[in-house]
């Protein structure tokens, strides 16, 4: 596994302990379907959430967030819909959260966790 992939790897873990300490429950993690992928999606009380996580090792070239542009929101939108297809249930309360999380080799990470960025 290539390093980039086990610093997403991370960054996920990390994102989905962080969700389910704040008492969130994980449904499910990379989900893909032919459009792209989810990195999480998650039961907030009534709502379905679902989770860009973006994981770097430092923010020498931008935080996280500045990687969520509009066009990867609107996939997510997409990307939305397509599990909500195929995902019987109730999801008429969806948002879309975006997670980063910075994960230095040396030293403790640091996430930070915006609800509702679309």
């Amino acid at each position: 596994m290539a390093a980039k992939d086990v610093l997403g790897k991370r960054g996920e873990d990390l994102a989905a302990a962080f969700l389910t300490d704040a008492g969130y429950l994980v449904v499910d993690r990379n989900w893909r379907c032919s459009q792209g992928e989810i990195d999480l999606v998650a039961v907030d009380g009534a709502e379905t959430v679902f989770v860009e996580v973006k994981t770097r090792s430092s923010v020498a070239f931008g935080h996280p967030f500045e990687a969520i542009t509009a066009q990867k929101l609107a996939r997510l939108r997409r990307l939305c819909a397509a599990w909500c297809a195929v995902h019987p249930g109730d999801h008429r309360n969806i948002r879309i959260d975006a997670i980063s999380v910075i994960a230095p080799v040396m030293g403790p990470p640091q996430i930070d966790h915006l609800a509702r960025v679309f």
